[in-house]
């Protein structure tokens, strides 16, 4: 390995919705930069749009062989499952998702968008009643995605409260000790046992039911991996898109973006979702790592067979090789080529399904609330710490 600096990682805490400035200063010296995680010793890290795609992509990383080494990491201990999909690599990743894909085309989103809209227009009919100032967290962004998520799965409504408050465990970074992380994972990875044993005694039209007749039948998984999936799909299905839509809300607000739509101005929504998503850095520091199998030259630096490499999907989007002026909001710009969905063979299943809630969410506001503003100034705005995904607490708004 080339001596070279040693920065220590993360940067620094991650505020609110901004970018440490870091990153780019990398993208411009150090395409690949070494860095030293809190736990585990030094990885990788790329910056840069074109390396991330590439690391992202290439074969010879891979998520499975992080479960076999003290890998470099920001938490003492991270939970670590074979049966997790997030953890394989193909040809067993491929086998697992081809299960799911199917609940999520294009083709299935696009049913599911009248039943999402009337989702929306009752929180939003409900956010009305209870009259200003509302937390659209609390009210909107919070129990949408939960609602989809559960409908997909067939996660009974009376149930949802408490898988919320699991997954938000699962989902922190050091907000909860290793222990709480544990055990809340452990309380999913039960109830998901005790939903495969309900539908098989009475099976309903679901993901979940459809994943258990292929286990039965056509024995495509095993019952740890078909428990774990519905594990992942919960947690990831949900938490993220609660984020976005916040995060999104957030800039809209903030920006001045919101009363340009609400006055008819401005590009289409799916349009301006693109561009946010591009924009907004969801991701906190850290993400996943993959480990080379064989010696790798990624940005003219060579990554050693068994060295672990981590991405920052957010600095990627900000790449200013490949976006124009990066750092501003440009909703005229057409920059669908983003990676807030990953890249490659693990690159988020449910993408489609995420676009649709977030642009029905901004699309319903808009329609109800057309002068809808921020109740407290921007600065006032509280958010999570110590979570893998950046949002607000709450999002007090009045109209």
């Amino acid at each position: 390995m080339d001596e070279r600096t040693v920065h220590r990682f993360p940067f620094g805490p991650a505020v609110a919705l901004e970018l440490d400035p870091k990153y780019r200063k990398l993208q411009e010296s150090e395409r690949v930069a070494r860095v030293r995680m809190p736990f585990g010793g030094d990885a990788w890290l790329v910056t840069g749009y074109e390396d991330t795609r590439f690391v992202l992509s290439d074969p010879r990383f891979s998520r499975a062989v992080t479960l076999e080494m003290d890998l470099p990491r920001l938490q003492p201990r991270i939970v670590q499952n074979p049966e997790m999909i997030m953890s394989m690599d193909p040809p067993d990743h491929t086998r697992v998702r081809q299960v799911a894909a199917r609940a999520f085309t294009p083709r299935r989103v696009e049913r599911l968008r009248p039943w999402i809209a009337g989702q929306v227009d009752g929180l939003l009919a409900r956010m009305a009643g209870q009259g200003p100032p509302a937390d659209l967290v609390r009210d909107l962004a919070l129990p949408l995605p939960i609602a989809v998520i559960c409908e997909i799965l067939g996660v009974p409504f009376a149930d949802r409260e408490k898988f919320r408050v699991w997954s938000d465990i699962v989902m922190s970074v050091t907000a909860f000790t290793p222990e709480e992380i544990q055990a809340a994972f452990q309380s999913l990875t039960e109830y998901l046992q005790w939903l495969v044993k309900q539908r098989r005694v009475a099976p309903a039209d679901d993901l979940f039911s459809a994943m258990v007749r292929a286990r039965d039948t056509e024995a495509v998984m095993s019952e740890r991996e078909l428990v774990t999936f519905g594990v992942t799909l919960l947690v990831v299905g949900h938490e993220t898109t609660v984020n976005e839509i916040a995060d999104m809300m957030f800039v809209l607000l903030r920006d001045g973006g919101y009363a340009e739509l609400a006055r008819g101005g401005g590009p289409p929504v799916p349009r301006v979702v693109e561009e946010l998503l591009r924009f907004v850095p969801l991701e906190s520091p850290g993400g996943f790592a993959r480990v080379a199998t064989e010696d790798v030259v990624v940005g003219g630096t060579l990554i050693a067979k068994g060295e672990a490499v981590y991405t920052q999907l957010s600095a990627a989007n900000r790449d200013p090789r490949v976006f124009a002026d990066p750092d501003a909001i440009d909703f005229a710009a057409e920059r669908e080529q983003h990676l807030t969905f990953g890249f490659g063979p693990h690159r988020c299943l449910g993408a489609a399904l995420a676009k649709a809630e977030i642009e029905l969410a901004v699309e319903g506001l808009l329609r109800a609330f057309p002068g809808l503003r921020l109740a407290v100034d921007p600065e006032r705005v509280t958010w999570k710490l110590d979570r893998l995904v950046r949002g607000p607490e709450a999002l007090p708004v009045t109209w």
